[in-house]
């Protein structure tokens, strides 16, 4: 009698795990497709023959997969980026790709003040327009503090205060290319920082949260930027791309890394999904004079309060001359 009741708890205990597991994958499958039907998709069919959309960091991720949406296009691509060799071997996988060949390599190391404007000077003078400023490039560290040769905290430095400068020295090139677009790829994770007015270049600070001081930075500039630029043509407009499985993570050190890379995986965008919102800001005739927006999944999205405070924005711009030794004759805006 006692092994006929053992058999029935067993099976009771089996039951009860095969429920659990069914439901944990019910679970996961219902995620993975509320993921897929809720992701944004860049509609537009729009071409973009005659136009120069100059991308930095786009070698890998959704950097690499908005070059090749627009290398598709027809657009003129001028990559931007540190890593010239891994730029070049993406260049003929686009060509081969897409038989786009009007694609070019520059060097560009957005956290050297020095690199920055060696490569605006070569772009003013080779070239004639650029009609779409995507600033994608970002790095994230964890716990490794660096600083920069001009001694900016080097998250920073990447992610805001060089392209804050690069936007500058770029200016009048993108007014005269009017109607054009600036795009920064910023992120939800504003909310979990603020800008710190008396601590703007944080050397001391872990890289970890730095990362998120930068996407609130790069928020309150494109708001500000914005407003300078009404009734110049040049709009200014940010996004959040969504949590992506890209290299992005890469500089997370193990075990923190093991479960993240887990995640990653299983829950996060592809690099092609969280490209249409890039996308859709840089080619929808929809947003044609649309300014000083957020986007999320290809829709306009909210944003709070406190990083959309135009005093924050006019303080935080002049700080950012400051850090990026903005000289008299640099354009103005």
């Amino acid at each position: 009698m006692a092994f006929g009741i053992d058999i029935t708890l067993m099976s009771m205990c089996y039951i009860a795990i095969a429920l659990v597991i069914g439901a944990l994958l019910l679970g996961l499958i219902s995620l993975q497709l509320f993921i897929y039907f809720t992701t944004g998709v860049c509609k537009s069919k729009r071409k973009m023959n005659g136009k120069t959309v100059l991308i930095t960091g786009c070698t890998s991720g959704i950097g690499k997969e908005t070059a090749r949406d627009l290398a598709k296009r027809e657009a003129r691509i001028i990559m931007a980026c540190r890593n010239v060799d891994a730029a070049t071997k993406l260049k003929d996988e686009l060509v081969n790709d897409t038989g786009n060949t009007n694609i070019v390599v520059k060097k560009l190391d957005l956290s050297s003040l020095k690199s920055i404007r060696e490569f605006a000077e070569q772009i003013n003078r080779e070239e004639k327009n650029v009609h779409v400023l995507i600033h994608n490039a970002g790095t994230a560290e964890t716990f490794k503090k660096k600083i920069t040769e001009d001694g900016i905290e080097m998250t920073m430095a990447t992610n805001q205060y060089g392209p804050f400068l690069l936007t500058h020295l770029l200016i009048d090139l993108l007014k005269r290319s009017a109607p054009s677009r600036i795009i920064f790829v910023a992120s939800e994770l504003y909310h979990l920082a603020t800008l710190n007015f008396d601590n703007l270049n944080p050397t001391t600070t872990f890289p970890a949260y730095l990362y998120y001081v930068s996407k609130y930075a790069n928020i309150v500039f494109t708001l500000e930027l914005a407003r300078r630029l009404k009734g110049t043509g040049v709009t200014a407009n940010c996004l959040h791309p969504g949590m992506i499985n890209s290299g992005i993570w890469r500089n997370v050190p193990a075990p923190l890394s093991w479960g993240l890379n887990l995640i990653a995986r299983g829950f996060f965008k592809t690099p092609v999904q969280g490209a249409q919102t890039s996308i859709h800001l840089a080619v929808s005739e929809d947003l044609n004079g649309v300014s000083g927006k957020y986007f999320l999944d290809c829709r306009e999205y909210g944003l709070s309060q406190g990083v959309s405070d135009p005093a924050k924005g006019k303080k935080f711009w002049e700080c950012c001359e400051t850090i990026t030794k903005m000289k008299a004759t640099d354009p103005k805006i």
